[in-house]
């Protein structure tokens, strides 16, 4: 089954280059793609290790690129508790 994502062209311009080019965190961007197209409803619960098997990368390098992106304010991180999978939100701060 094939599966098509719109994605905003800024995401492509724009992002790409900036978290790969700039701030040298390609795994960033991955996450954030995986974690655009599963949130097709606007949320997405996902663990680390759904998202590691998701990207291709290691669960600790996941984490790292959840910190980047939470810190450029990409996405939004909500849990009903310590143990409880994250809950993500992509955002658009370009679309302001």
């Amino acid at each position: 089954m094939k599966r098509a994502y719109a994605i905003d062209p800024y995401v492509i311009d724009t992002l790409m280059a900036d978290l790969v080019g700039h701030d040298h965190r390609p795994s960033a961007f991955l996450v954030y793609l995986a974690i655009l197209a599963a949130a097709a409803e606007g949320r997405a619960a996902l663990s680390f290790a759904d998202l590691a098997e998701r990207t291709g990368l290691s669960k600790r390098t996941v984490q790292y690129a959840i910190a980047a992106l939470r810190k450029r304010a990409l996405i939004e991180i909500s849990k009903t508790g310590p143990t409880e999978v994250p809950d993500y939100r992509p955002l658009s701060p370009w679309r302001r």
